[in-house]
């Protein structure tokens, strides 16, 4: 076979454009898909990409690294600083209690040395970062209760592994073969300890430093040349010169590139960094995951099918058990438990690292490390179908009753509003509402959101407005107003979706994020979309105007009326945005109309009332 660039390059992404859409078509995780178009054309199956996969492994791996750089600025230091108790205490009792049940579970029906059974079970504590962050951002659950327990814990194993590989060394009881001899863990690896630490703590502080008084600078001149291209080659500079930096020092790539990530998560390059990485970040993910279905040995699997498939389940129950205990000892709900204990019940990729270079110590055998390879392979691949086991079968059953028996105390009032969602955007509504003397119904999903609203003193309801019976208890029947305040746009759709269905007499008032979201809204038939983007971009350009000297009352007229215009324009686009063609034609009519149309209205002469806004602007102008 040829194993040309191109070749490979073609059985890749032809694995990957067949098998992801198929996966979403049937209602499964896209990383599904991934897994099993690594699986068909790995070598246990079809063989189109050789022996091992390994290349690909290594050059996809770099997608993880994008993934934390991402997650870096997305969080600001200062949140950072606040979650630190979770992330040591949620992160330092998973890692602890699930390594020594495995630990003493292996220790009792395992003859392996004490030395393999340790560097087993703290290989197989850790969790899978980029499985479980790329199910949380398909799932819209990163902002839920669930998604910041995740991400701490994660946080916690990525940073765990430092220590993890620098132990091994200490438990090597046998010679190194003259292969590896001359291994080294890092760069540093053969320094006096107190000097790798040094050594450490520098580059750490290089970072920071780097970060705020080069990169950012830098970047400015590199904004300055108007060249889109190269401020994405400075942004992937960035990251592979972060993570190579740590790699020196025998750190792990993803951490250092969280760690530049958070350092200019305050910075004004933040939105840009994360438009040039992440299509990057995207794609290597995806290589990612097939490279974890391709590195699954069916033919060592064959081999030995009880102890694999026996001990996968063990370490599937242990990890989850010990998740489960830790999302009561923190007081979670039960809907939230099932989905963090499920969703970190799963092996990792560092896993593959800690056994590799174990084998290379001789701390274990190839093939005992290679069937532990398997069962991480296989813990992984069955992630995205626990989520969905939990979703069909146990959520409604132990999440979802209990939201139902609480709700029924509740909402025992018909009032004439109904707020679906009460974050930022629905709680300036609720306290608008509020402030007017009008009651409404509040409805809420996150369970950490609803306990704070009620000390704050609002009453909220927990529960799942796409769920038919809670719309009923909540009145829906008899309201006049439904408000779909929801953060997530599809979660929003699904509420507006049942709503013209059951209840069609409700006007429906609904939160869009942008036109996209605008655009499927009006396919279903909804009048009232009020737009985050153009409502706040309209109002700052109306104080811009004002600044500039127009009377306010003038600019502020000058605004509504592009608000008109432009929430006309968008239901003629909406029934043309699958033609590109037309749509960019009309696009380009509509712009030169609405123009036209605000520049025919500056010369309108208005009534006396018009100027009411701007008596003092008027008495200046009358003065000079």
């Amino acid at each position: 076979m040829d194993n040309s660039f191109f070749v490979q390059a073609i059985i890749y992404l032809t694995a990957a454009v067949v098998c992801v859409p198929f996966a979403k078509k049937m209602g499964l995780s896209s990383i599904l898909g991934y897994l099993f178009a690594g699986i068909i054309i790995g070598p246990f199956v079809l063989g189109l990409i050789g022996t091992k996969g390994e290349d690909i492994m290594h050059f996809a791996e770099f997608g993880v690294v994008m993934m934390l750089f991402l997650i870096g600025l997305e969080l600001d230091p200062y949140k950072f600083w606040k979650m630190r108790k979770f992330i040591l205490g949620m992160g330092s009792l998973q890692l602890i209690g699930s390594s020594l049940l495995l630990f003493i579970l292996c220790f009792i029906f395992m003859d392996w040395s004490w030395q393999t059974n340790l560097v087993i079970c703290l290989a197989l504590s850790l969790s899978s970062t980029a499985i479980v962050l790329q199910t949380l951002k398909e799932k819209g659950l990163s902002q839920t209760s669930m998604g910041r327990s995740s991400f701490a814990v994660l946080l916690f194993q990525d940073i765990a592994v430092i220590p993890i590989l620098a132990i091994i060394p200490l438990l090597i009881s046998g010679e190194i073969t003259s292969e590896n001899s001359e291994i080294h863990t890092s760069l540093i690896s053969d320094f006096a300890g107190w000097l790798q630490t040094l050594i450490v703590v520098f580059a750490i502080a290089i970072i920071y430093f780097s970060g705020r008084f080069i990169i950012v600078p830098l970047l400015h001149v590199i904004a300055k040349t108007r060249l889109q291209e190269l401020f994405t080659a400075t942004a992937l500079l960035l990251v592979v010169g972060v993570s190579y930096l740590m790699q020196l020092v025998g750190l792990s790539p993803a951490l250092g590139a969280f760690m530049a990530g958070v350092v200019l998560a305050n910075s004004e390059f933040r939105h840009e960094l994360e438009g040039d990485i992440a299509p990057f970040k995207g794609l290597l993910l995806g290589l990612f995951f097939i490279g974890v279905g391709a590195s699954i040995n069916f033919q060592l699997i064959m081999e030995n099918p009880t102890f694999i498939f026996v001990f996968g389940a063990v370490l599937t129950a242990i990890k989850f058990i010990v998740l489960f205990a830790i999302g009561k000892i923190y007081k979670k709900s039960n809907d939230q438990n099932f989905l963090f204990s499920f969703g970190l019940s799963q092996a990792g990729e560092f896993g593959f690292v800690i056994l590799s270079f174990s084998t290379q110590l001789n701390i274990m055998s190839s093939l005992l490390a290679n069937q532990i390879m398997a069962i991480i392979a296989l813990s992984m691949v069955s992630t995205p179908f626990l989520l969905l086991i939990n979703e069909k079968w146990i959520d409604p059953y132990f999440g979802v009753t209990e939201k139902n028996e609480k709700e029924a105390d509740f909402i025992d009032e018909n009032n004439e509003v109904i707020i679906a969602g009460f974050g930022h955007f629905g709680s300036t509504i609720g306290r608008l509402l509020k402030a007017n003397g009008v009651k409404a119904t509040i409805l809420d999903h996150d369970s950490d959101r609803v306990d704070l609203l009620r000390k704050m003193g609002f009453k909220v309801y927990y529960g799942d407005a796409t769920r038919l019976e809670l719309l009923k208890a909540a009145g829906a029947e008899n309201a006049k107003i439904f408000i779909a305040a929801i953060d997530n746009p599809e979660v929003n759709l699904s509420v507006v979706e049942l709503l013209r269905k059951h209840f069609p007499h409700l006007n429906i008032l609904t939160r869009a994020r942008n036109r996209v979201d605008a655009y499927e809204l009006i396919d279903h038939g909804v009048d009232k979309i009020y737009r985050e983007t153009l409502y706040t971009a309209v109002h700052l350009g109306v104080d811009a105007l004002t600044q500039l000297g127009h009377r306010k009352y003038s600019a502020t007229r000058q605004g509504q009326r592009f608000i008109k215009y432009d929430e006309a324009a968008i239901r003629k686009l909406a029934s043309k945005r699958h033609d590109k063609m037309a749509y960019l034609a009309t696009v380009k009519d509509e712009i030169e109309m609405q123009e036209e149309l605000l520049k025919n209205d500056m010369h309108i002469n208005f009534s006396s009332s018009d100027h009411a806004w701007d008596s003092e602007h008027l008495k200046k102008q009358i003065n000079t």
